[in-house]
């Protein structure tokens, strides 16, 4: 009798171990198909960012050929001729009275400004002049002398 109950006992225990190992196994794929679904979202998250940021970068560039275009087409305009002869001298006068006005007025008036007080404040005359035109000044006088020089150069050389 106790080998039937052991039998019946051991016999039930057998057969529901496959069962148990099926659910365990079962239970594992879960938790595997769960992490992987998790590493897919993240890895679309990831190429959504980047083709968003693409996307911005192109639209970036587009926006800044097409500010170009503009100010070219902008100068272009303001250099097309009216047909009048007092306003079309005019306007070629614009540019070059401004950049004397700064050149030869303006920019000299505040070096010789700020070099006199500078003076008047103590401060050595050699200084003062060093301090008078720095960087900026510097920075200011190249690039108003390449603009006049330099393009008045390349057009010649262009044969415009």
């Amino acid at each position: 009798m106790i080998e039937t109950l052991l039998g019946t006992l051991f016999g039930g225990v057998f057969r529901l171990v496959p069962e148990v190992m099926r659910l365990l196994d079962r239970k594992d794929e879960r938790t595997h198909e769960l992490n992987m679904f998790d590493k897919q979202l993240e890895a679309d998250t990831l190429k959504g960012n980047q083709a968003l940021r693409q996307i911005e970068a192109q639209n970036a560039a587009t926006i800044g050929a097409a500010e170009i275009q503009a100010l070219i087409a902008a100068t272009q305009a303001q250099a097309a001729a009216t047909g009048i002869r007092w306003i079309d001298g005019l306007n070629s006068l614009i540019r070059p009275m401004l950049a004397l006005q700064w050149l030869l007025v303006l920019w000299p008036a505040a070096i010789v400004a700020g070099f006199w007080l500078a003076v008047q404040g103590g401060v050595a005359p050699l200084l003062a002049l060093h301090d008078a035109f720095g960087i900026d000044e510097k920075a200011m006088a190249s690039s108003i002398a390449s603009f006049w020089l330099v393009d008045r150069s390349l057009r010649k050389m262009a044969g415009q």
